[in-house]
């Protein structure tokens, strides 16, 4: 039974992307960086295709144009809000239309 075994403890999504980021920076240095992070170069040739998988499913879910801002993103405290400040623009504008047409009167001598 060997005791100075280390157990191999997952690796995070953000950590793997990490390391091939630092094996694509500098190729020469992945043999220390495999050997750093106990891993194997197969483990780094799966986490590329796995990688290249996602960016390109990714990809294809992607739309061109513009993306329309749905309803139901938006939380309903902040649409309430957006609502509220509306109303109060349209009775400010119709106030002003008003006053507007009232000195319009007056200088035409109306």
């Amino acid at each position: 039974m060997r005791t100075g075994t280390r157990k191999k403890v997952p690796l995070s999504a953000e950590r793997k992307m990490a390391i091939l980021e630092e094996i694509r920076q500098d190729p020469s240095r992945k043999a220390e960086i495999l050997r750093r992070e106990g891993l194997y170069s197969a483990d780094i040739t799966r986490y590329e295709e796995v990688a290249r998988e996602g960016a390109l499913k990714a990809l294809k879910e992607v739309k061109p144009g513009r993306k329309p801002k749905i309803l139901a993103e938006m939380n309903t405290e902040s649409y309430l809000s957006m609502k509220q400040e509306l109303e109060r623009k349209e009775r400010a504008l119709a106030e002003l239309a008003v006053e507007f047409t009232i000195l319009k009167k007056k200088v035409n001598g109306e």
